[in-house]
């Protein structure tokens, strides 16, 4: 698609990626939007949780569309429902997780577009298996994301 061009994704379209244990719908990628940002659909699946990290590049944009999420981010936590949703500036250390005891559906407003690179990437390693932490972080450092020990 070029850049600048209307784009409409159906309920059903986007590319979907499982992303360590998630499924990441990409509806709009840095390409689509010209490298400004980036929108995905993800599934948080109950009782799941993403580590403590922050990102030097990006910041990150989410609202609940269904189910809880809970944010920690600098010494808050940001308890977010159905249609609630949260700003997290880049270069703030932040994790977050599903607290419920049934999937939360969200969107990821990346800003600007190009994490999902690493995402893409993190969605290569076999569902099977826990991901090698090294081996996260090496790609995660590609895409200016380090993980931080928890607080």
């Amino acid at each position: 698609m070029k850049p600048g061009s209307p784009l409409a994704v159906s309920p059903s379209g986007g590319q979907v990626h499982h992303v360590l244990g998630a499924p990441y719908r990409f509806l709009v990628t840095s390409e689509a939007s010209g490298g400004a940002f980036a929108l995905i659909e993800a599934v948080a699946p109950a009782g799941s949780a993403v580590p403590r990290h922050l990102h030097a590049r990006e910041d990150e944009t989410f609202f609940v569309l269904e189910g809880a999420m809970e944010v920690q981010c600098q010494n808050s936590v940001i308890e977010l429902e159905k249609n609630a949703t949260a700003v997290l500036p880049r270069g703030i250390p932040h994790s977050y997780r599903n607290p419920g005891d049934s999937p939360a559906r969200y969107l990821v407003l990346i800003t600007p577009g190009g994490f999902e690179k690493c995402l893409e990437e993190f969605g290569r390693f076999p569902v099977n298996q826990p991901p090698d932490p090294e081996m996260l972080a090496a790609i995660g450092k590609r895409y200016g994301l380090e993980f931080l020990p928890p607080s």
